[in-house]
């Protein structure tokens, strides 16, 4: 019988090594594609996947276990629960109006919002300043008010000098920069990596340290070539999957 093919993962030695494994399978399972098979290779073959003992790949077997996200049976084997939830996709699909709809649909509390410095390495993107505005939300499910993403906007002061705070409760950034600000936006680069969530990440997404994260960058660009925005917004890795629509 087929068996499942989870992730590859570069172990870090200073960390528990069983909660490095367990969070590394979890992602695996939560990301899984619809047709992958249920059954999970077996100890012994996840522990040298994994490099680790098979002590530790029972410990981390044993925390997945207890989430519901696998069942264990004797001499049958192990498997991933069925109902074990998929994450949304982030979709980058060519035009303004599908990353507006990507990002509605979401309750939104923004948590701060002033002039901050410019981050060192977005100084290539804001020649001459010094200061932008920044503004940081939590943005979650409207249904269960589970916080999903953590967004972070850094915008340029002649931009954000016309955008009403309150909007931002409201509606997404690309919306307020081309509907209520008046920006001609002509195109908007995307960047989405791996990482794991730090403190200040996982304290606000309601997850695990180090849990999978995606973490997704936006420059948005005006008709005269200029950056006015970028963002930087850490998805929960058990909710959210990456898409990516080529047309020939």
């Amino acid at each position: 019988m087929t068996t499942f093919a989870p992730d590859s993962l570069a172990l870090n030695r200073k960390l528990p090594l069983w909660y490095q494994v367990s969070q590394s399978l979890r992602a695996s399972i939560l990301g899984r594609s619809p047709e992958a098979p249920l059954r999970l290779p077996t100890e012994d073959a996840l522990a040298a996947h994994y490099g680790v003992s098979v002590l530790t790949m029972r410990q981390a077997l044993k925390e997945l276990e207890a989430e519901g996200l696998i069942s264990r049976h004797r001499r049958r084997g192990t498997f991933i629960e069925p109902s074990a939830r998929r994450g949304s996709p982030v979709r980058l699909l060519g035009s303004v109006d599908t990353i507006v709809a990507q990002q509605s649909g979401m309750s939104t509390e923004l948590l701060a919002h002033g002039p901050t410095p410019v981050p060192p390495e977005l100084a290539t993107h804001f020649p001459g300043l010094s200061e932008v505005a920044g503004y940081r939300r939590l943005r979650g499910d409207e249904a269960t008010g589970e916080p999903t993403n953590h967004a972070h906007n850094y915008v340029h002061p002649d931009v954000a000098a016309r955008i009403d705070p309150a909007d931002l409760q409201r509606w997404p950034m690309t919306k307020i920069l081309r509907d209520a600000v008046g920006v001609r936006i002509s195109r908007i680069t995307d960047t989405v990596e791996a990482r794991l969530a730090d403190p200040e990440t996982a304290r606000l997404l309601e997850v695990p340290l180090l849990s999978p994260i995606l973490h997704y960058t936006g420059l948005t660009y005006d008709a005269d070539g200029r950056v006015v925005d970028v963002a930087r917004i850490h998805y929960r890795g058990d909710r959210f999957s990456f898409t990516v629509s080529l047309d020939a």
